[in-house]
């Protein structure tokens, strides 16, 4: 029993001595700087701000190509940089500034091409995803597609 005891008395003082070492004095000051303008990087959030989130082409004929343009202002903090963006089928084009960074108080467009496919009433949603707090957003299209040659049907043109 006295064995043990002195065993586990020398175990302790041995952990005891091994961290005589202040963990201070092993902080590089190189590392702190880096992080600190990492931090303030990281606070540095672009936001995303459309003129419009919607856009209505009223009453058109089936295969007349339409054209919109949904303005968008950097109103955040950090550089906005939008990587992708899409639409619900191939019949609505997106066209922007990809992975071009745009500075806080900035603005950019972005072009949606429709082509007019469809009948009836159409909507079309543009998924446009950028370095923002939500990540994406959306915006849509709708129109009222008559049929080729066929009398106006729907809501008047805008």
């Amino acid at each position: 029993m006295k064995k043990t005891i002195l065993t586990l008395s020398a175990v302790c003082v041995l952990a005891l001595m091994s961290c005589k070492e202040k963990a201070s004095s092993k902080i590089k000051t190189d590392n702190v700087a880096v992080a600190a303008e990492r931090d303030e990087a990281a606070k540095l959030v672009p936001i995303m701000s459309f003129d419009k989130a919607e856009h209505d082409f009223g009453t058109i004929e089936q295969g007349t190509p339409q054209e919109t343009v949904f303005k968008f202002t950097n109103t955040g903090t950090g550089p906005l940089i939008i990587t992708d963006a899409t639409s619900t089928c191939g019949c609505t084009v997106p066209q922007y500034p990809k992975n071009t960074p745009v500075a806080p108080g900035d603005t950019g467009e972005m072009v949606v091409k429709f082509n007019g496919a469809g009948q009836n009433q159409v909507t079309k949603t543009i998924t446009v995803k950028a370095n923002t707090e939500k990540g994406q957003e959306i915006l849509r299209i709708k129109a009222f597609v008559n049929p080729k040659g066929a009398a106006p049907l729907g809501p008047t043109a805008k």
